[in-house]
């Protein structure tokens, strides 16, 4: 397995253990409180359902809902990378930034804290915009004609 597709392996599975984690981490205060939104949830715990959720469960709502935006793009990115064999030391550099940037934009956002979470997104959004030029550079030497 070459060096590049081992490291945006690596990338995916943390990715994965965060979104994993964020799941948990709703189902947590769920639990903990035994506060639901769902009548059936509620009901199964003998308890009333709530009209709002937790604050702690909306913040990783909120959270997973800003991964599913960005995630699937560095897949998709990554993916793009590897099948065109970009430059491979600065593909390796966006896929791992890229994947620290997108943990601490959740712990940012998690523990509420600005200005670090939309530092974290900004410098994730740079990361799929240096892959995406990397792409554009691999597909300009193609021949016209």
């Amino acid at each position: 397995m070459n060096s590049l597709l081992l490291m945006f392996a690596l990338c995916v599975l943390v990715l994965f253990i965060k979104m994993l984690a964020i799941s948990c981490y709703q189902g947590f205060f769920r639990l903990r409180h035994r506060a639901f939104t769902n009548p059936e949830d509620a009901g199964f715990f003998q308890r009333q359902a709530n009209a709002q959720e937790l604050l702690p469960v909306s913040r990783a709502a909120k959270a997973w809902a800003n991964d599913l935006e960005n995630i699937p793009l560095f897949f998709a990115l990554g993916g793009l990378c590897l099948a065109l064999d970009t430059r491979g030391v600065a593909t390796a550099w966006l896929f791992g930034l890229f994947t620290v940037a997108r943990v601490m934009h959740t712990l940012m956002y998690l523990s509420g804290r600005q200005p670090w979470r939309t530092l974290a997104y900004g410098i994730g959004l740079a990361c799929l915009l240096g892959l995406a030029g990397l792409i554009g550079a691999a597909l300009l030497p193609v021949p016209i004609g």
